[in-house]
C-alpha cells in the first residue's frame, strides 16, 4: 500500500480505503522561537518528516497510512516571550485532538498516530491527557510514542539524550536535511555551543528559555548540524512511530522494512 495524504483525497477516496487497516498520522509541532538561525516552524518540519517516514513504513506493512495536515499551534509557554511564538492553551489543544479523533472515527478510521516534535511541558501534558481520554473508549485508538521517555528517546542522538537539544545540532540537522534553504547557515556556524540541558533546567524549576539559560532561544551545538545526521535521525523517528503503531495494533512486523 502507499502513503496517502488526506488533503489530496476526495471523500469517496477515503470511503474506499481498507478502513480496517487504516491509520491516520497527525504531525504535531509548534510555531516558536528556535534560535537566530532556524525558522519558527522547525518543530512542524521535524514532525512532518517523522510522520512521512513512519507512514512509509506502515504502508510497507500493508496498512492504509493516511497523513493529515500538521498542527502548527500548540502550548509553547517556554518561548512565549519571544516574538513570533504562538502559545495556545493546553485545554484548546486537548479539545482539538479529541475532536479530530472523533471525526476520524466517524469516517471509519480507528487508529490515530501522533508524530510529535515539540516538548514544552504544558504541550506534552496536554498530549498525554488527550491520548488517555481518546483511549478510554473502545471506538478509537490513539498512539503517541513520546520520545522524551523510554524506550524511544534512547534511540536518538547524543545531543538529544543530553537534553540540550532545542535548535541545536539535533534539530538543525533535520531542518538541513529537509529544507536547507530555510536555515541561516552563516548565523548557525557562528553560534557558540550552549550545553545547558533544557530538560534538567525544567526539572530544576525553570519556567522559560531565558530562565533555563537560553537567552537566544537555543540549546546545544548548532554549528555541528549536518544534513547527513538529519537524514539518519528522520529514519530513526520513522522507525519509532511505525513500531509504536504496530505494537499497539498487535501486528507482527514484517522483516526488511
Amino acid at each position: 500500500m502507499t502513503l496517502h495524504r488526506l488533503p489530496d483525497l476526495t471523500w469517496e477516496d477515503v470511503g474506499a480505503l481498507d478502513l480496517d487497516r487504516a491509520v491516520a498520522i497527525l504531525p504535531v509541532g509548534a510555531t516558536e522561537a528556535h534560535g537566530p538561525h532556524l525558522p519558527l516552524d522547525t518543530d512542524v518540519t521535524i514532525a512532518v518528516a517523522m510522520a512521512e517516514a513512519g507512514g512509509r513504513r506502515l504502508a510497507a506493512q500493508g496498512l492504509e497510512a493516511v497523513l493529515l495536515d500538521a498542527l502548527q499551534y500548540t502550548p509553547a509557554t517556554f518561548a512565549a516571550s519571544f516574538p513570533g511564538t504562538i502559545d495556545i492553551g493546553s485545554a484548546t489543544l486537548a479539545a482539538l485532538l479529541t475532536d479530530i479523533a472523533t471525526s476520524l472515527r466517524r469516517a471509519g478510521i480507528g487508529t490515530l498516530a501522533i508524530a510529535n516534535a515539540h516538548f514544552d511541558p504544558a504541550h506534552l501534558e496536554a498530549l498525554h491527557g488527550a491520548v488517555s481520554s481518546i483511549n478510554e473508549g473502545a471506538a478509537m485508538r490513539a498512539v503517541f510514542p513520546d520520545v522524551t521517555r523510554r524506550p524511544w528517546g534512547g534511540r536518538l542522538t547524543a545531543e538529544f539524550r543530553s537534553g540540550a537539544c532545542h535548535a541545536g545540532r539535533y534539530e538543525g540537522s533535520i531542518v538541513l536535511a529537509r529544507s536547507p534553504g530555510r536555515v541561516r547557515a552563516e548565523v548557525m556556524l557562528e553560534l557558540e555551543d550552549n550545553p545547558v540541558s533544557l530538560s534538567s533546567a525544567i526539572a530544576d524549576g525553570a519556567a522559560d528559555f531565558v530562565a533555563a539559560g537560553g537567552a537566544r532561544a537555543y540549546f546545544g551545538s548548532p554549528a555541528g548540524a549536518t544534513a547527513e545526521e538529519g537524514r539518519a535521525t528522520i529514519e530513526v523517528l520513522g522507525e519509532i512511530l511505525a513500531e509504536a503503531v504496530i505494537e499497539a495494533l498487535g501486528i507482527r512486523m514484517m522483516s526488511g522494512t
